[in-house]
C-alpha cells in the first residue's frame, strides 16, 4: 500500500451480532473475524492521554481490497462511546495507512489534528484523530501490521 491510501471504513454499532447478520444476509459482505481488544493485550492503549481501560469486540472484512469494521462498546469508556452517545450507531472512521505511523501522527498533529485515543495489537498500530469537526468523522492512521488469528468468526 501508499502512504495515505485508504484501507479501513468503519461503523459503530450497539450489537455485533446483529450488524454482522445483517450485513451478510442483505448485502453478502463477510465472512467477519471477531476480536476482543482490551488492555492488556492492546499495548500503549490511550483514551484522551490517559491509560484506556475500556474494552470493545471488533469484526472485520475485506471487500475489493477495502477493510470493512464493526466495532461494538463492551466496557468501560471511549471515543466509540462519545460517538454512540452524541450521533447513534453509524461511520464512525475511515483509516490511512502509513508505514512510519509516528511521522504520520507528528505530519497530522502539525495541521492542528491531536491523537484522542491510540494503541498497538500485536504489529498493528492505530491512531485516532480528532478530525470530526472538519471531516463529520474520524481519521484513523494505521500500518497494517499483522495481527494474529481470530477469536471467532460469522457466519461460524
Amino acid at each position: 500500500m501508499k502512504d495515505g491510501e485508504l484501507m479501513q471504513v468503519a461503523y459503530l454499532v450497539r450489537d455485533i451480532e446483529t450488524a454482522m447478520k445483517r450485513h451478510w444476509d442483505h448485502c453478502g459482505i463477510g465472512p467477519w473475524h471477531v476480536y476482543r481488544f482490551k488492555a492488556p493485550d492492546v499495548r500503549d492503549y490511550l483514551y484522551r492521554g490517559k491509560p484506556a481501560t475500556h474494552e470493545v469486540l471488533i469484526a472485520v472484512t475485506k471487500t475489493d481490497g477495502i477493510q470493512h469494521e464493526l466495532i461494538q462498546p463492551v466496557s468501560g469508556y471511549s471515543i466509540y462511546d462519545e460517538f454512540l452517545e452524541r450521533r447513534g450507531e453509524g461511520l464512525h472512521h475511515t483509516k490511512l495507512y502509513y508505514a512510519d505511523c509516528a511521522k504520520a501522527v507528528a505530519d497530522y498533529e502539525r495541521r492542528g489534528y491531536k491523537v484522542i485515543q491510540s494503541g498497538k495489537f500485536d504489529a498493528d498500530e492505530h491512531y485516532y484523530l480528532d478530525t470530526e469537526k472538519d471531516f463529520g468523522y474520524i481519521i484513523e492512521l494505521g500500518n497494517g501490521g499483522r495481527i494474529r488469528e481470530t477469536d471467532w468468526r460469522y457466519p461460524k
